[in-house]
């Protein structure tokens, strides 16, 4: 056996991506998943999540036989001495990480383990973003079926973004790992060494500090949303436009240019639910993160003061009235709908009795399976403007960015648009005619 033997347990966002980037370097990866459907489409060389690049690297490992995915866990732990736990941790209804299928795992590894032929010591590490501590539960439960010196536990969480995910797995700006264990921190330097040569650090802490460090950097990051967001409605009452306030704060260095952006919100699979779990574990040690729990209050009150604009327009009675909407997904280039803002205006405008036609170049499957025939969803951008009273932009895919306004003009019948991430020139719209409602910058109306 070899420590360039590595298994992923669980194909999702993170499992995927990762094992694929092993596997590109070439070590021999082994992707564990208990869904048999998903497994059997990854064999066949089908990608199950929609990330850039992504299907072609899955091809090419697969064509050079560096990876290959099972349902057999007992398999993956006897041919491998290096497992990665890529496993969901959900939010619980009080905002905590859901541990359970870490802490299963954890279990259930430390049992196959114990009867396996390779008794090479193994190293366990969390690659799902998970609270501070859970690498010292990972070691306990492990403690139970093997010896200290079999194994040992790190923390090594990712910090990918949907959409540029294999491009920041492949050139890192960082790599944080959280181990106190000299022999286990030399092969995962080694590990991640042909991903940082262009210089990038790796960085390596104590478990505890690594579990904190990315529930921080995400929870910051959405601090930033947040504030530029609740200034977006104190410009809009004041007058001002947002977007001249980004440029003047973001050209201080100590700021930064980036998370700027004004919009409906922030959602996807990481923001919410690590900005819930670090408000919670800070509140149970006696320590409460207020700045990181207003920030989840903000992100709510944004979308609900973008939806309740729209029906103000319509003074306050959305019944029957035809809404398009441009963009599912919470972001652009991916697929991924969790918390996505554009389905939180949807449920408010169901709730409200109005019809929605929408349309997104990745996200309709995922969309459709949590709404059904509720909506319409169509095939061609301009479609979901046949006979609608307003189109409602909520992802800033590249296809929405110069669209035909002519088309846009014919089809509507209210000659407006309430755009949720300011893609269009105030200006460019005046002079184009249509009625324009944007975030944070002075409304367009064309008499």
């Amino acid at each position: 056996m070899a420590y360039n033997n590595i298994g992923i347990i669980g194909t999702g966002y993170v499992g995927l991506v990762t094992g694929n980037c092993f596997a590109s370097t070439g070590n021999n990866v082994c992707c564990v998943d208990i869904d048999e459907e998903k497994v059997e489409k990854l064999k066949q060389g089908i990608c199950t999540i929609y990330e850039p690049g992504l299907d072609r690297l899955l091809e090419s490992n697969l064509k050079n036989e560096n990876i290959v995915f099972t349902t057999n866990l007992e398999e993956c732990v006897e041919k491998c001495s290096i497992i990665f736990l890529c496993l969901p941790t959900p939010p619980n209804e009080d905002g905590s990480a859901d541990l359970h299928h870490v802490l299963n795992m954890a279990d259930a590894l430390g049992e196959l383990i114990a009867k396996s032929k390779n008794t090479e010591k193994r190293i366990i590490i969390n690659k799902s973003t998970v609270p501070v501590g859970t690498a010292d539960k990972v070691h306990n439960i492990l403690l139970k079926h093997l010896p200290k010196e079999r194994f040992t536990v790190v923390s090594n969480p990712e910090f990918l973004s949907e959409g540029t995910a294999l491009e920041e797995s492949l050139k890192p700006d960082r790599v944080v790992i959280g181990t106190t264990d000299k022999w286990a921190e030399d092969i995962l330097r080694n590990l991640y060494a042909p991903f940082v040569r262009s210089g990038n650090p790796i960085f390596v802490m104590d478990e505890r500090s690594a579990e904190i460090t990315k529930y921080a950097a995400n929870s910051f990051l959405a601090t930033k949303i947040s504030f530029m967001n609740e200034l977006s409605a104190y410009c809009e009452k004041v007058g001002a436009n947002i977007d001249k306030i980004r440029y003047g704060m973001g050209a201080d260095p100590r700021i930064g240019k980036m998370f700027l952006y004004a919009g409906i919100g922030y959602g996807g699979s990481c923001f919410p639910k690590d900005v819930r779990a670090l408000a919670f574990t800070a509140r149970e040690a006696n320590t409460p993160l207020s700045i990181v729990e207003h920030a989840e209050k903000a992100n709510h009150r944004q979308i609900n003061r973008f939806s309740e604009r729209i029906s103000r327009y319509f003074n306050d009675d959305l019944s029957g009235k035809k809404i398009a909407i441009w963009g599912l997904a919470f972001k652009p280039n991916t697929d991924d709908v969790r918390e996505a803002p554009a389905h939180k205006l949807i449920n408010f405008l169901l709730e409200r009795k109005a019809q929605i036609s929408a349309f997104d170049p990745e996200a309709m499957e995922n969309t459709r399976k949590l709404y059904g025939d509720k909506i319409e969803l169509v095939e061609k951008m301009y479609d979901a403007l046949n006979d609608a009273d307003v189109l409602v932009i909520c992802t800033e895919w590249n296809i929405f960015r110069t669209p035909d306004f002519e088309v846009i003009k014919s089809k509507l019948k209210n000659n407006t648009i309430f755009d949720g991430r300011n893609l269009f020139a105030l200006e460019d719209m005046r002079k184009r005619g249509i009625n324009y409602f944007s975030i944070g910058r002075p409304d367009v109306i064309n008499k």
